[in-house]
């Protein structure tokens, strides 16, 4: 008999059994309201047996999860030179589609049908495997293997494709691939979250030496930049603050090191909010400003102390810690050369948001409600740190166009607000000016 009806039989008689023991020995004692506890002394003499019977459903019941969990561990990817039969695929870990197994048997696929390198794919399922298997839509068990979970959720974050579309490809019903998707983004978000975690002070000296040893510049933490994503108009979406329709996009703040590893992201701003805006309503300018976050010992340039700092672009303000780009500077100026290591050191953070872009559910409008959008974002970016510390850079675009961003960059810069002189914070200025001295020197060695 299987152990999973051997547990379910065992557990039917145990309930028969103590039914009838309270039946055969009924007792005054009852359940009190007031006191909220239930009586029991009259069935001690009971416990040595009853106890005995527990012990043994919980054994069946363990034997079937274990049965379960081998029968789990068995499940491999074929590998793609390896032959075998019809029947031996009809009960591989994708039987149910046809042509998931035909990705497996061309692991090149998984680039396209899920941005991850086969071995990704199935580190990233022995990993989610208990998490994605512990809970089904209440009432209707999917009886999906996490695999095939694994699969729906990441073809949907992949492709953008339609869970209708997802349902026709996988087998599946189309309120199974909406589940599944869904509940990816939500063990991602929930349990993973830490794969996108601002660095401890410790870590962050190698992130600072990185972006030394690429631009010159001292005590760089991270790039900080913005990111938009469109999504598709709600009739029932509210105004914006100003009266106007509200923008159809969704607004996220990332922060970068020099590899595009994401250190911070924040989603979940209206497309209409600025840059600056949302910096200020952030935890992370909470925390840098109070000395929480970037408070290590300064280092001295040029006879000037710079603590810890972020490079951003034109559209952020000038702080003591964020370095942005000089307006109006002169050819051959060290401002202008600071100008342009901003602009190289700013190609990490554009390499990650693109990278993000390149996630199909991302790349269109998002037909999502803005919460769950927010949700995938967040799935991607914490997939999009994934893939890099597994050195898997199917999901990573080549910024090999970067020139054509740097001729329109100047104008983005003169199109940006004008600098107020008399608000600029006279330390950030003196702390701009030592390190755009620096970067000149190290241009010139």
């Amino acid at each position: 008999m299987e152990s999973k009806k051997l547990a379910a039989l065992i557990s039917s008689l145990i309930s028969d059994l103590l039914l009838l023991l309270l039946l055969l020995f009924p007792s005054s004692n009852s359940f009190d309201s007031s006191s909220n506890h239930f009586n029991s002394n009259c069935y001690a003499n009971f416990f040595p047996l009853i106890h005995h019977l527990l012990s043994s459903q919980e054994t069946a019941a363990s034997l079937s999860i274990l049965n379960l969990s081998k029968k789990r561990k068995r499940t491999h990817f074929s590998e793609p030179d390896s032959e075998s039969t019809h029947e031996d695929k009809s009960h591989g870990p994708f039987h149910r589609l046809s042509e998931l197994a035909r990705v497996v048997q061309n692991p090149d696929s998984f680039r396209t049908f899920f941005k991850m390198k086969a071995s990704t794919f199935e580190w990233l399922s022995g990993l989610l495997e208990p998490l994605l298997d512990c809970r089904d839509p209440i009432g209707s068990p999917l009886s999906l293997s996490a695999e095939l979970r694994l699969g729906v959720g990441l073809f949907r974050l992949a492709t953008g494709s339609n869970y209708s579309e997802i349902a026709d490809r996988f087998g599946v019903t189309e309120s199974a691939a909406r589940f599944c998707a869904k509940q990816l983004c939500r063990v991602l978000c929930t349990n993973f979250r830490f794969w996108v975690s601002f660095p401890s002070p410790v870590e962050l000296q190698s992130v600072s030496n990185a972006f030394e040893k690429l631009i010159g510049l001292p005590n760089c933490c991270g790039v900080i930049d913005s990111a938009r994503f469109n999504l598709v108009k709600k009739a029932d979406d509210k105004l914006a603050s100003n009266g106007k329709d509200q923008d159809d996009m969704i607004a996220a703040q990332i922060v970068v090191d020099s590899s595009s590893r994401i250190l911070s992201i924040v989603a979940g701003f209206r497309g209409e909010k600025g840059n600056s805006r949302m910096l200020k309503s952030t935890t992370l300018y909470k925390d840098i400003e109070g000395g929480r976050v970037l408070n290590s010992s300064p280092e001295i340039v040029n006879g000037v102390a710079i603590n810890r700092y972020l490079i951003g672009g034109g559209r952020y303000p000038l702080l003591p810690w964020l370095m942005v780009p000089f307006l109006d500077a002169l050819p051959g100026s060290c401002e202008e050369k600071f100008n342009k290591a901003n602009d190289l050191m700013r190609v990490s953070s554009l390499r990650a948001i693109a990278s993000l872009k390149n996630w199909g559910v991302l790349s269109r409008p998002i037909q999502e409600e803005f919460k769950t959008a927010v949700a995938l974002i967040g799935a991607c970016s914490i997939l999009h740190n994934a893939l890099l510390m597994r050195e898997d850079d199917s999901a990573l675009l080549d910024m090999g166009g970067y020139s054509l961003y740097n001729q329109q960059c100047s104008q983005h810069f003169m199109d940006a607000e004008v600098e107020d002189i008399s608000r600029i914070d006279g330390k950030a200025s003196e702390i701009r000016n030592a390190l755009a001295t620096k970067v000149a020197v190290f241009h010139e060695s």
